[in-house]
């Protein structure tokens, strides 16, 4: 059963952990929806709309180590190795981790303490070949912000070394991807587009991106920003014939910065580079503002 969130500005749908039960995003704080109350506006989409396709996210679901799993290169086959916010898998084959592969899992624990504005989520550690960690992850509404706070406590012997960000399953209203978007971010560069599909698909001026017509396959490409080199970055998601958007801000200086969609959804996504040595804690935080008329 979803949890919910409101305090008069914002209602948010929060998934119980396990209702995602796959082995690529945290199943803490999966949120599902977000409405606006003015307007009635939506903000939420599911990364596909097949039924069985992808990789069964949905609005702002966070994912730990895209590229590189922890300990996932020195492992054997057979050994486990441990996802934050997921649990332990299972390393099954000799070939490069794969984000969308399927995995052996052991679920981490997890224990939740939810009100009505708020919700923080523990994830107990377990321990496997060194590495365990204890991951606290809160959110909580703040007028018409979500403000998403994370730790993480490096419990075990070796050092915790992962990247984080929320994939941001986009889709305003409902509203395709089309030349009714324009995504802000200071400094903007588009850099190493996928595919001539996906430059030609882009528009870019100034500090801003628009989309020359819907797409009809997905796209992807990396960005740049001079926000990246500092700890105030934003970007921003307008939708213009309805005047409504959410802008994402947050307390680090970004790794790296992406942009991924197809027709029906725009996923920004802005990257953390996390370290912790035995003992050590490490902080990050993350806040959404949502806006309309």
């Amino acid at each position: 059963m979803a949890h919910i969130l409101s305090n008069g500005i914002l209602t948010v749908q929060i998934e119980e952990p396990g209702t995602y039960s796959g082995t690529r995003f945290d199943w803490t704080g999966f949120i599902s929806q977000v409405r606006l109350e003015h307007g009635q506006h939506t903000f939420c989409v599911p990364e596909s709309l097949t039924p069985g396709a992808g990789t069964g996210g949905a609005g702002l679901c966070n994912e730990f180590g895209i590229v590189q799993a922890i300990g996932y290169d020195e492992a054997e086959a057979g050994e486990w190795f441990p996802k934050p916010g997921v649990g332990l898998l299972q390393k099954n084959y000799h070939l490069p981790y794969s984000f969308s592969g399927s995995y052996p899992l052991i679920p981490f624990k997890v224990d939740a303490e939810l009100s009505r504005t708020s919700a923080v989520y523990t994830v107990e550690p377990l321990e496997c070949r060194g590495y365990s960690m204890l991951l606290t992850k809160t959110l909580v509404l703040n007028g018409d912000r979500i403000e998403i706070g994370y730790t993480l406590e490096n419990k075990g012997s070796k050092t915790i070394r992962t990247e984080e960000y929320v994939h941001n399953f986009l889709g305003i209203d409902g509203a395709p991807a089309g030349s009714d978007y324009r995504l802000t971010l200071p400094g903007l560069q588009i850099e190493d587009a996928e595919s001539a599909y996906t430059e030609e698909l882009l528009e870019q001026a100034e500090d801003s991106l628009t989309w020359k017509r819907q797409p009809h396959r997905p796209f992807y490409c990396r960005l740049g920003s001079i926000s990246g080199s500092s700890a105030d970055y934003f970007w921003e998601l307008l939708h213009v014939p309805g005047g409504c958007g959410v802008r994402e801000s947050g307390d680090f200086a970004p790794s790296r910065m992406a942009l991924w969609g197809e027709r029906h959804v725009i996923s920004p996504e802005v990257f953390v580079k996390v370290a912790a040595k035995p003992g050590q804690t490490v902080q990050w935080r993350r806040s959404f503002q949502f806006f309309g008329r």
